[in-house]
Formats: structure tokens, C-alpha cells, sequence
């Protein structure tokens, strides 16, 4: 988990870095091309690619690639927006997004203190957003649309995971994007350098690489274990930013991001008590 955290973390830099220059969807194509590269290696070193291409549930994997586009572009385009540690810290929100939505759409049943949970989480959302003295503004509202969709993209997981291996969820998810994102090239291109070139394939490498391992962590431990070591990727997003931008976190954002990720991991207990499918976070800025 913690080396899945790195990959998405240097992923997370290097697209930031990438769009000064670059639309977001053609960072965002490159992403998801060269990360076929470590998804069919591990499917080819797995069972093979005739048994992981095999699914009874097509439109599945188009809606969850839909909706995992949306939070991909949601995501890339507040990084570019938002200082890292911000963006980073309202995609938090996500598990909030997740228990409230699991109600009408799961039809499962949220206590007393879950909800009281959420509730606390998003007292957290608006700590962060009020230093810049406007709650509604551009960034934000991207970060918070691409958490929400980050809470659809896990519940059409846990949904297609029911008989669909994780690694046939991978693939299609990334071929998908890719496909779909290459249709807008031609409207949006702009030629890179060799430089951008090596930045571009890294991207793409970090990111499926990075899922690769999330894939892994989660079969080998208990999600309630590995889960909350995701937490440590707003540290590193805090970091690179404060390094590469002079990003320096307010002490309201410090606290509001407290205060989220206590929410989101008291949730995570909950549900762990309750033997249920623990909400798992997914890492910021990406759809998988």
C-alpha cells in the first residue's frame, strides 16, 4: 500500500507538472496508454489474458470506465487548480460520498454513527475551503465533484467485483479511458519534446503500476490494515508541493484534513465491526 501511495503520489506530481503545458486530456491519455504496459504484463504473468479478458458484464465496465474518466479528469484538472495538499484533502471526501450514497444506491443501512460521521467530515470540507474566503470557487468545486464521483466509481466496483476479477476491472477500465481520451486528441494536441516524452511515459508507468500494487495490498491484507496507510499520500502531497511550488498549507487546511481523514477512518471501523465491504479510499487523483 505504501508503494502504491509513491507511484500515485510522483504520478500526481509529474501530471501537474505536465499540464503548465499540456490540456489535461492529453496528460490524462498518455496516462492511461502507458499504463497498459503494467497491466497486461500482469495479466500475462497471472492467468492470461484469454481467461482476464473473459466478462459476462460489458456495459459494466463501460459505465464504471465512464464514470472513472469523469473523476480522472475531475482530479487532473484540480491539481491544476488547487495547491497539491488541498486538492489532495478534499478528494478525502470521497469515503464521506461513498457511505451517504450507499443508502439509496446499495440499499445498505448506515447507523447513527456513520452518518454522524459523514456529518463531522464535511464540517472538516469546509474548514479547508474557508481560508480562501470563497467556498464555492473553481478549484474546489472540482475536487469535491471528483470525490463524488470517486464514491460512484467505488460503489460500481464493489458492484462488478461480485463476479469480475480485479484485474479484469483494471484492464478494461484502462483500455477504455484510453480509447475514449484518444478520441479527443485531435482537438486538443499539443506536440511534446523528448523531455515531455519521458515525463509522459513515467505518468503513465507510476499510475499502473501504483493500481497494480493497491490490487495487492488489498488481496493480502484486510482492507481495515491497508487502507488507512492511504492517508499518508496527503504527507507526500504537502511535501512535493511545498518542494517543487512553495506551496505552504494554511493551519485551517491542516485541521480541516484532520478532521476528514478521522471521519473517513472511523467510518472504515465501523463498517470493519460490522462485517461489512470496508469503505476503501481510493487514491487521489485517479479513477481506478
Amino acid at each position: 500500500m505504501l508503494a502504491s501511495v509513491l507511484f500515485f503520489s510522483l504520478m500526481n506530481v509529474l501530471a501537474k507538472l505536465l499540464m503548465d503545458r499540456f490540456p489535461v486530456t492529453e496528460v490524462m491519455f498518455f496516462r492511461s496508454l502507458f499504463a497498459l504496459i503494467p497491466v497486461c504484463l500482469s495479466i500475462h504473468l497471472g492467468k492470461g489474458f484469454a481467461s482476464t479478458l473473459y466478462t459476462r458484464h460489458p456495459w459494466g465496465h463501460i459505465g464504471r470506465s465512464l464514470i472513472g474518466l469523469t473523476t480522472m479528469v475531475a482530479m487532473f484538472w484540480s491539481f491544476h487548480l488547487l495547491p497539491l495538499g488541498d486538492a489532495i484533502a478534499l478528494n478525502f471526501a470521497a469515503p464521506l460520498f461513498l457511505t451517504a450514497l450507499s443508502v439509496p444506491l446499495l440499499s445498505e443501512k448506515v447507523g447513527i454513527h456513520r452518518w454522524s460521521a459523514v456529518l463531522v467530515g464535511f464540517a472538516g470540507v469546509l474548514i479547508i475551503l474557508r481560508p480562501s474566503g470563497d467556498v464555492l470557487n473553481l478549484g474546489a468545486i472540482i475536487a469535491l465533484a471528483g470525490a463524488l464521483t470517486n464514491a460512484l466509481a467505488m460503489i460500481a466496483i464493489r458492484q462488478l467485483s461480485r463476479t469480475e476479477p480485479p484485474n479484469t476491472i483494471v484492464f478494461y477500465f484502462t483500455l477504455l479511458t484510453t480509447v475514449l481520451l484518444g478520441l479527443t486528441l485531435p482537438f486538443s494536441w499539443v506536440t511534446p519534446d523528448p523531455m515531455d516524452w519521458l515525463l509522459l511515459v513515467a505518468t503513465g508507468l507510476l499510475g499502473g503500476c501504483g493500481q497494480l500494487a493497491l490490487t495487492r495490498a488489498y488481496s493480502l491484507a484486510p482492507a481495515a490494515v491497508v487502507a488507512p496507510l492511504n492517508y499518508t499520500s496527503l504527507l507526500l502531497a504537502v511535501g512535493f508541493g511545498w518542494l517543487m511550488w512553495g506551496e505552504v498549507p494554511t493551519g485551517t487546511m491542516v485541521v480541516g484534513a484532520a478532521v476528514v481523514m478521522a471521519s473517513g477512518l472511523y467510518i472504515l471501523h465501523r463498517e470493519t465491526r460490522r462485517r461489512a465491504t470496508p469503505t476503501q479510499p481510493l487514491p487521489p487523483g485517479d479513477g481506478d
